[in-house]
């Protein structure tokens, strides 16, 4: 039953100082301490199964586009902008949205909310599926985005609800975030065996049967919960969050893409003004949107940071091999998507290893070596050609992402192990704002680098022949010169072929370069953030966030 307001406070205050503390670790002591739980049972785990399906449909969204943006360049015919914005706007829309999201879900219930989402998120894949021009698939996009929101942070929370006992909350959490990652690694394969047989909008329309499972098993199998006193929900918090990412994300991306201007300065200013807002209005409100608390603790706080880092640079970047496969290399989709799997196979084993390696060393010199190891794979697609052998990108990925998978999985446990169960939504909610915000940065970062690279060495190395027409198009995109270059005769259009081959294999090295400085920068953070911090389970004895009695649930 819910204590007072009093006691409440008092709980809260009791838990941040636990959540917290920063006391060095002993050798062999796991950084989480406290009584656990009662243990769950064969509900729980089979209801972890049913979280699994948004999870990882969410995550597969983050990366399914890769090799079908041939296919939407020659059908579509986006221009350079355009294109990034088919990436972006899903990932910027969820981030913005994920914190409303999850104080959403605290009032309505979790399960309630995870199921609109993924009615949302069936209807937005039909829609993005027979999108007829670039500007329908963008807006399909951002409901995508919308419908995601509501799903992310609902499925983590609720795995923290579930998931009372240590040893089976870190099994449980492994899990989430091996999903989590692995979903970003299958959307590629998915997506290349989906554009063997079918066109490009069927990489939208596999999520709709899985949804239609979610919202058929879920009522069943997934317990409601919700916070015992949420309180009013915050209009106006909402409106700021979302007001805060978006006008900076814009302008920042354009930055990128076309240099600084008044306008989108203006517009990154906006958006930190609002933010700044957003954050007064946190620390006034008595029902804030995120628990501020959370980030007294260097171990909450620098897990968020360096999460949104790896990120980063592993979302940002992954858009380059995939097209570099297809489009410089020659190979097909589904060829393409199985070779990109390669790197899985390191990732795979690093997230198990460094959960046993936590065990025995400091968490800054496990965080700093991921980076590290990071550092040098980026350094070595500093050097990738348009004629190196194929072993070259793919022990360079393999490099950068079991580094900051090593970095990750350090950080999710830093986190999952300092919050109670009333703290997870808010916790789940910033963990996963900062993961996505960094995935769409880096898109818009790092793939705005590697366009600007690409164009001002195309323009210096193309065919001196070319229409005017054709030399636009040409530098639009990699996409577009192979089109150009597919309807060219002779000489010249293998000419045009092979330099923007060369032109693009640039652009990987300027993006590379870029993702390396960031990690680099990331190594040397998580030594200054991570030393000897060690997260307490934290110790106030506030209530139970306890299932919703099957007579106030409200169906969806």
């Amino acid at each position: 039953m819910p204590r007072s307001t009093s006691s409440t406070s008092q709980a809260d205050d009791r838990s941040a100082r636990a959540i917290g503390s920063h006391r060095a670790a002993p050798s062999g002591d796991s950084g989480c301490s406290g009584p656990s739980g009662p243990k769950a049972g064969r509900r729980e785990w089979t209801a972890l199964v049913v979280l699994l399906l948004p999870l990882l449909l969410v995550s597969m969204d983050v990366s399914v586009l890769y090799f079908a943006v041939p296919f939407i360049s020659r059908d579509l015919e986006p221009s350079s902008t355009q294109q990034l914005w088919i990436f972006d706007v899903y990932g910027f829309v969820l981030a913005g949205l994920l914190i409303t999201m999850g104080s959403l879900g605290d009032r309505i219930g979790r399960r309630r909310l995870l199921l609109l989402g993924a009615a949302g998120f069936s209807l937005a894949s039909l829609a993005a599926a027979y999108s007829h021009s670039a500007a329908q698939l963008i807006a399909a996009r951002a409901v995508l985005g919308v419908a995601g929101a509501t799903l992310m942070p609902s499925t983590l929370a609720l795995v923290r609800n579930m998931f009372h006992d240590e040893k089976q909350r870190r099994t449980a959490v492994s899990i989430w975030t091996g999903a989590m990652t692995g979903g970003i690694a299958l959307g590629p394969v998915l997506s290349g065996l989906l554009l063997e047989h079918f066109w490009w909008g069927s990489v939208f329309l596999i999520n709709v049967p899985f949804m239609l499972a979610l919202l058929s098993l879920a009522p069943v199998l997934l317990p409601e919960f919700r916070a015992p006193q949420p309180g009013r929900f915050d209009v106006l918090g909402s409106v700021l969050s979302l007001g805060a990412v978006l006008p900076a994300i814009y302008g920042i991306k354009e930055i990128a893409a076309n240099g600084v201007d008044q306008v989108r300065l203006a517009s990154i200013a906006v958006g930190v003004l609002v933010g700044a807002l957003f954050l007064v209005r946190q620390l006034r409100s008595d029902h804030p949107m995120i628990d501020l608390a959370l980030f007294r603790s260097r171990g909450f706080s620098g897990s968020v940071t360096l999460n949104l880092l790896s990120m980063f640079a592993i979302v940002g970047f992954a858009i380059f091999i995939t097209q570099y496969l297809q489009s410089v290399l020659g190979m097909s989709p589904f060829t393409a998507a199985l070779w990109s799997l390669v790197p899985s196979a390191g990732v795979g084993a690093i997230a198990p290893l460094t959960g046993a390696l936590v065990q025995r060393f400091d968490r800054a010199t496990l965080a700093a070596a991921g980076f590290l190891l990071a550092t040098g794979g980026f350094g070595m697609l500093t050097q990738l050609h348009a004629s190196s052998h194929l072993w070259f990108p793919l022990v360079g990925c393999s490099l950068y992402a079991s580094g900051l998978v090593m970095v990750m999985t350090v950080g999710t446990e830093l986190i999952m192990g300092a919050v109670s169960p009333e703290r997870a939504g808010s916790a789940s909610a910033v963990v996963e704002t900062g993961t996505e915000f960094g995935g769409a940065l880096g898109m818009a970062v790092l793939g705005s680098i590697g366009t600007a690279v690409y164009r001002s060495h195309l323009a210096s190395t193309m065919p001196a022949r070319l229409s005017a027409r054709s030399a636009d198009t040409a530098r639009e995109t990699l996409g577009g010169a192979v089109a150009t270059a597919s309807h060219m005769q002779g000489v010249s259009g293998t000419a045009l072929l092979n330099a923007a081959r060369d032109s693009f294999a640039h652009g990987v090295n300027a993006a590379a370069l870029g993702a390396g400085i960031a990690t680099l920068t990331a190594a040397v953070l998580s030594i200054a953030l991570f030393r000897g911090v060690r997260v307490e389970q934290a110790l106030a004895r506030v209530p139970t966030l306890a299932p919703v009695p099957s007579d106030v649930e409200v169906a969806v």
